[in-house]
């Protein structure tokens, strides 16, 4: 098999381009005897005459005509390379896979991907639906470039492998009996209902954030019922 020189092809079809090896010289900055021989070389490699004195001039022989018809298709393919790298590294190109909690998704994910398939068409988005903690293991293994998730089921802020951003603090009701003494109060506070009776799920990222807020607010709920499904727990209240 022939040895196939990128550089040495360049340079001839500079040569092709330019019309002399002086020409060529310049436009590579190079000097004449340097490209005269590279493309020597490359004839050698080849096993093929490229090139046939013409007076003071040199001409193109038949085989190096065959031969840059070929390199052309390499070079068109490395030039298209070369402008996905480039928009690539402008942020216009590429693959950025998402993973994202259920919630999340519709509220969240889609609309942002509606709108960066409008202003960036040449980045793929890949969407992996998974529980809040699961996105932040998905991280963690190179799954995903990015992850949505609960302030509550995050590593610790610490943790050298993640950057995280804040998106915005999602607002969680109290739900009461119409009779409760509470229920028309113009301001409550969290610690008001510290000696009720709470209704929320056994485990997962909404039982952590309910416990945790309690807590922050100086007590720990007594959980009087397990529910994780909000017509569930509306009833029961």
């Amino acid at each position: 098999m022939a040895d196939w020189d990128l550089r040495k092809l360049h340079i001839l079809r500079t040569l092709r381009e330019r019309g002399t090896v002086t020409a060529t010289a310049e436009a590579l900055h190079m000097t004449p005897s340097a490209v005269s021989q590279q493309l020597t070389n490359l004839s050698k490699q080849l096993g093929v005459e490229l090139l046939r004195a013409q007076g003071r001039r040199v001409r193109l022989t038949d085989a190096a005509r065959l031969v840059l018809r070929h390199a052309e298709a390499v070079f068109e393919q490395l030039e298209r390379a070369d402008a996905e790298l480039a928009a690539h590294l402008r942020g216009e190109a590429g693959e950025v896979r998402v993973g994202a909690f259920s919630t999340a998704v519709p509220a969240l994910v889609v609309p942002a991907v509606t709108a960066l398939r409008a202003s960036r068409p040449g980045i793929a988005v890949r969407v992996r639906e998974a529980e809040a903690q699961e996105v932040y293991e998905l991280l963690a293994a190179g799954e995903v470039d990015l992850a949505l998730s609960l302030a509550a089921q995050a590593p610790s802020a610490v943790d050298p492998r993640f950057t995280r951003v804040p998106l915005f603090a999602d607002p969680l009701d109290v739900a009461l009996p119409g009779d409760h003494p509470l229920a028309r109060a113009e301001r409550l506070r969290l610690a008001d209902l510290a000696a009720e009776p709470w209704i929320f799920g056994a485990g997962g990222p909404w039982s952590d954030i309910t416990r945790g807020a309690c807590e922050a607010a100086g007590f720990r709920p007594h959980q009087a019922h397990a529910a994780a499904g909000w017509p569930a727990i509306l009833a029961m209240v």
